[in-house]
């Protein structure tokens, strides 16, 4: 009966993450990245073990991080309830191998690191109930 359960919990959080989605490239039509960001990142990561939630999940995020242009600027406006799962998603994103994602995700830890210091990294990696 908890497979029915958690399937019936995944498809509610599918379609959750597919109306962000939508909502994201609303925000990014309109040259919002860092709120397209903002919204990426609420709600994250879903609550569930479900690899295919997770997935979708990564895929929003990944459209907003790929969007941002002044990596500087970014954390003007980003507000810092923000910063430790952005950092899970930039690990996330260097674990992909792929080089555009990676120099991206650089670019911006770098910076995230400067902003939020080392405990944003500590917290992060050291946060096993919490994965993206």
């Amino acid at each position: 009966m908890a497979e029915f359960v958690e399937a019936d919990n995944a498809e509610a959080i599918i379609t959750r993450i597919e109306h962000k989605s939508r909502k994201i490239e609303s925000l990014l039509k309109q040259h919002k990245p860092v709120e397209a960001l903002k919204t990426a990142l609420e709600g994250s990561p879903p609550n569930t073990q479900d690899e295919r939630c997770k997935s979708a999940n990564w895929i929003v995020v990944h459209r907003a991080i790929m969007a941002i242009k002044d990596v500087d600027s970014l954390f003007s406006y980003l507000d810092p309830e923000y910063y430790d799962i952005l950092m899970k998603y930039l690990y996330r994103g260097l674990s992909t191998g792929d080089r555009p994602t990676c120099d991206q995700c650089l670019r911006i830890h770098e910076k995230l690191t400067e902003r939020a210091g080392l405990g944003c990294i500590l917290r992060s990696l050291a946060d096993t109930s919490n994965t993206v």
